[in-house]
């Protein structure tokens, strides 16, 4: 019996995309910054690693997607961070980029790592960027690279 497992080691060449929202900045800009610092801690070059900015996190999947096509990522990393408000549109906006990510995953066979904090204030967006809770970024980009590895050795 085969076991295939992955580890945080990347891939010879291989290149990664960090994709995030501008919308609330000072979340997601401390959530790339955790991406970035794990990727160089775990020996992925600079230049292997774009950032990519977009509006929102309802603009991620479709800039996933593209980016898989056009640049040929081995994996993505997608931040944002939305929080609970007073109408519906938390969730729609929440669980359709979740959906959307997953999609292009499955679609492309390139894995996406769903970075995009979905809380209910503030308090809870800081403990996960960087506070008591670690920062969602990092934790994304070392499954990136984890997945990248595995995928690397089931080919």
């Amino acid at each position: 019996m085969s076991h295939y497992e992955g580890d945080v080691q990347s891939p010879g060449a291989a290149r990664y995309a960090i994709l995030a929202s501008r919308w609330n900045p000072r979340i997601t800009d401390a959530l790339v910054d955790g991406a970035r610092k794990a990727f160089a801690a775990n020996g992925v070059p600079e230049a292997s690693v774009d950032v990519i900015r977009v509006p929102g996190a309802w603009e991620l999947p479709v800039a996933a997607a593209n980016a898989i096509d056009r640049l040929g990522y081995a994996g993505i990393v997608a931040l944002g961070c939305v929080v609970r408000g007073d109408t519906r549109h938390f969730e729609q906006v929440s669980d359709e980029c979740a959906r959307g990510l997953m999609r292009v995953a499955l679609d492309t066979g390139v894995p996406v790592a769903n970075g995009v904090l979905a809380v209910d204030d503030y308090a809870h967006a800081e403990a996960r960027a960087g506070g008591n809770h670690g920062n969602k970024g990092e934790e994304a980009a070392l499954v990136i690279i984890e997945m990248a590895n595995l995928i690397g050795k089931l080919a």
